[in-house]
């Protein structure tokens, strides 16, 4: 039998109770963002994702526990957007693969079909393995594991530039507010 733990640990270094966590995290959270919109925008944009995530760090909140909390939360399948609006706004989280679906048609909606193939893949790699995937500095590998060569991906989708702001722009709508059912 493989068990793994994850411990959690208050700013002072001092071990506390997941119970614990959650409530320092949720008495954190509205100092790093003032409402669910303010937290969406956030997180939609690679770089300023990036910044809320290494806030988060400094604070005590890193990558092991933030993943510890997802079980919590039973939220393994969800992005770590849902799991951060879980415990600040109580919304309920919602999987990878429901977001992808969700919001398919708008995110491929400005795209070519031959960007709409790069996007389905990296959404994809999204799905399957989370939102780091989603990182700016992830870029290159998923370019060269779809194309080989940055060269062939100019040939295929345009210039890097283009290629940079499609990965980035199509983020929007991956996070963007769905409409009431």
């Amino acid at each position: 039998m493989h068990m793994i733990a994850t411990s959690f640990w208050s700013p002072d270094g001092k071990p506390i109770s997941s119970a614990e966590f959650m409530e320092r995290l949720f008495g954190d959270l509205p100092t790093m963002f003032k409402d669910e919109s303010e937290l969406r925008k956030l997180w939609s944009r690679p770089d300023t994702h990036r910044k809320l995530l290494e806030g988060l760090e400094e604070k005590g909140y890193g990558g092991e526990q933030l993943t510890e909390l997802a079980r919590l939360v039973d939220a393994e399948k969800s992005d770590l957007y849902d799991v951060l609006a879980y415990v600040a706004f109580a919304l309920t989280p919602t999987s990878r693969e429901e977001r992808v679906r969700n919001h398919r048609a708008s995110i491929f909606a400005s795209y070519s079909s031959s960007q709409q193939e790069f996007l389905s893949f990296v959404l994809d790699h999204y799905v399957d393995q989370g939102v780091h995937e989603l990182d700016e500095a992830k870029l290159p590998q998923l370019i060269e594991l779809k194309y080989s060569t940055i060269p062939d991906a100019v040939d295929v989708l345009g210039p890097v530039a283009g290629i940079r702001d499609m990965f980035i722009g199509f983020q929007q709508h991956l996070y963007e507010a769905s409409a009431a059912v």
